[in-house]
């Protein structure tokens, strides 16, 4: 009895101190919302246990600034409690080791130390959520492009890193554990595409990975471990991270990956390369982080990633419904694309502008709270990016709250997915118009564009463009440039970007065609990719460029040419541009060769993403008759995580 009577007292300790409390009466919304003016159609066969998440990283920061939310009736309430009753069901929260200069300055984005993460899991938990933590395994941001070492394990050898990342992990869970906070998922890394923790290899990389996983299994035996990674367009290199996983026997649950439709490509290819992944290494699959703009408008006086332009992927309107249509299409092929799907995450649905007066007054909020995405204190551990760039949020118009703290309809669609919610359809917005036009030809604008209707189908209205002969007249004077040109459609606003360019001599001078067509690829190295592209938010001009990668030194090396006959004697002039990064020493040069001999050739060089060098090889002479073969020579030695870059936007123009 003595013995019995001690093992009672353990187990009382043991569920007073580890939180298997009764957990509170859930408030998710799991029976339909009625009322609503949404328009969706329902996802069939959706799961019970089907995680419906919101990354809500920034809620105390922003609190903490002035922020106020409010349930759909306008009344002021827990944030936490309207996304349950939205339909919510997990709440993710990320983690940074330290994200606090020595004087105790918080670097920004929410300044999401364990500390916070336990606060927001509370809340959650409270409202009948569960937590999904995202351990960044660094002092600030981690993504795609960046994964710096925390600062404590900067110079740290491998084996002492493991050891620190897993003690780190599994103290951080204790933690959690110990405020009884209920953990459905962990995240080791944040988009970790070849790096993580300052490691670049993945044999390293898988020491940092499997040290996380080893310490959840340990606190949280009954939450999945997750890997994060991002850029499911390129199918070639997610099959290739699966690979080394498994290759060097990594131990976890989900693979997870980032789908932002403005970068990401298809949801099609998003359902065929996850299943792939599914099916080869037997893992579940989810979609760690989506989101998506309502609005093109800028709300706290910091510019956002994403708005409107001629030159950005933008399948759904800016609006609530557009919204709402994405996270449920993304939802649906989480679904019913994948056989071992499991989840949907929406990320910082909740991160609005900490007010609309001033960016002075804004400026003061985020460098004191940590509600923007960065302050001027992280310069101590990132001085290249967030240093010079800090500032708000960027991200505001992809909220699922308006910037007065009052939900959006579309935050429903988590529940209404489940339903359906098929309301009378109307039109929603006019789809963007793009068109391209000679400097010698003639402008005619449409009589009618598509009006996209809230069910997501596309139907033809008349149009009235707000343009004069004038107008018209100095766009031909103007020379090569982009116009933007309004209307009005059917009661909604209309949008046209003209292009006006010269006659172009050269086919699929813009990859638009989404193949070489007319031209060739020479390689006289070994890279890893040379392809046309579909991604518009690299390209120049138009949705596909060509694209080129590869890791190993001085194995980029090639070049892209095209032949031209049939030209009038006369003067010519070719013009292509190129971008990219991490060159190490170069060799870069736009030629013109006529009849095999060449007659031009201007240097080239690429720096970093976005930066464009454009050149043009000009005043050689064509005779009737001759070939014209102009290209692009591009010789990269490579340095850091290899040498890469984009070529668009090829032009043989005559001159006079």
């Amino acid at each position: 009895m003595k013995y019995l009577c001690v093992s009672l007292a353990l187990l009382m300790m043991l569920l007073t101190a580890f939180g298997c409390s009764k957990k509170p009466e859930s408030k998710v919304a799991f029976d339909k919302i009625e009322g609503s003016s949404l328009f969706v159609k329902k996802v069939e066969n959706m799961a019970d246990d089907f995680i419906l998440g919101m990354d809500a990283s920034a809620v105390i920061a922003e609190e903490n600034s002035g922020v106020k939310y409010y349930d759909f009736e306008g009344n002021e309430q827990d944030v936490f409690v309207t996304l349950a009753q939205s339909g919510v069901n997990t709440i993710r929260v990320r983690v940074w080791n330290d994200p606090f200069d020595p004087q105790g300055h918080g670097f920004g984005g929410g300044n999401n130390d364990i500390d916070t993460a336990i606060a927001i899991g509370k809340r959650a938990n409270a409202a009948g959520m569960r937590l999904l933590v995202d351990f960044h395994l660094s002092d600030f941001w981690a993504d795609p492009g960046k994964q710096m070492a925390p600062r404590a394990w900067k110079d740290m050898p491998i084996d002492v890193k493991t050891m620190a990342a897993y003690e780190y992990v599994r103290d951080c869970l204790l933690k959690l554990k110990k405020n009884h906070i209920d953990v459905c998922m962990v995240q080791i890394g944040n988009e970790t595409n070849g790096s993580l923790a300052g490691e670049t290899t993945w044999f390293n990389m898988r020491y940092i990975m499997s040290a996380g996983s080893v310490a959840v299994r340990e606190v949280y035996p009954d939450a999945l471990v997750a890997l994060h990674f991002a850029n499911p367009e390129n199918a070639d290199n997610y099959m290739n991270y699966a690979k080394k996983l498994a290759d060097y026997e990594v131990d976890y649950d989900v693979f997870a990956s980032s789908y932002y439709p403005y970068w990401h490509g298809t949801l099609e290819n998003l359902a065929n390369v996850l299943d792939s992944i599914s099916d080869t290494y037997g893992k579940k699959v989810m979609v760690m982080e989506t989101s998506y703009a309502y609005t093109a408008e800028d709300t706290d006086f910091f510019g956002n990633t994403i708005g409107d332009g001629g030159n950005i992927v933008k399948p759904y309107p800016f609006t609530v419904q557009g919204q709402a249509n994405l996270v449920r299409d993304v939802i649906d092929t989480v679904v019913n694309g994948m056989k071992n799907g499991i989840g949907v995450v929406y990320w910082e649905g909740t991160w609005i502008s900490v007010g609309q007066n001033s960016w002075d007054e804004n400026h003061e909020l985020w460098e004191k709270y940590g509600s923007g995405w960065a302050t001027s204190y992280a310069s101590v551990y990132d001085p290249v990016d967030a240093g010079k760039y800090y500032g708000g949020c960027a991200v505001d118009n992809q909220a699922m709250f308006g910037p007065d703290g009052r939900p959006l309809e579309s935050l429903r669609v988590f529940n209404l997915a489940r339903y359906g919610n098929e309301v009378e359809v109307k039109a929603d917005a006019i789809e963007d118009l793009t068109l391209y036009i000679d400097l010698n030809g003639t402008i005619v604008l449409p009589d009618s564009v598509n009006a996209i209707m809230t069910d997501d189908s596309r139907q033809p209205v008349p149009v009235v463009w707000n343009v004069t002969d004038a107008d018209l007249e100095k766009m031909y004077s103007g020379g090569v440039n982009t116009y933007e040109i309004t209307g009005e459609a059917g009661g909604l606003p209309a949008k046209c970007y003209l292009n006006m360019i010269e006659y172009n001599f050269l086919e699929n001078y813009s990859f638009e065609d989404g193949e070489l067509g007319a031209w060739r690829v020479a390689e006289r190295g070994n890279a890893d990719q040379i392809y046309v592209e579909s991604k518009p938010t690299d390209s120049k001009t138009g949705e596909y460029h060509m694209h080129f990668w590869s890791a190993a030194k001085n194995s980029v090396d090639f070049s892209l040419e095209q032949d031209v006959e049939g030209l009038e004697a006369g003067e010519y002039k070719f013009t292509i541009s190129i971008m990219g990064g991490d060159g190490g020493e170069t060799e870069i040069y736009a030629y013109a060769l006529v009849d095999g001999v060449e007659v031009g050739r201007q240097p080239m060089k690429i720096t970093y993403y976005g930066e464009w060098d454009t050149v043009t090889v000009g005043g050689f002479f064509v005779e009737k008759g001759q070939t014209v073969t102009v290209g692009i020579s591009v010789k990269c030695e490579g340095a850091g995580n290899g040498a890469w870059g984009k070529i668009d936007d090829a032009m043989l123009n005559s001159v006079g």
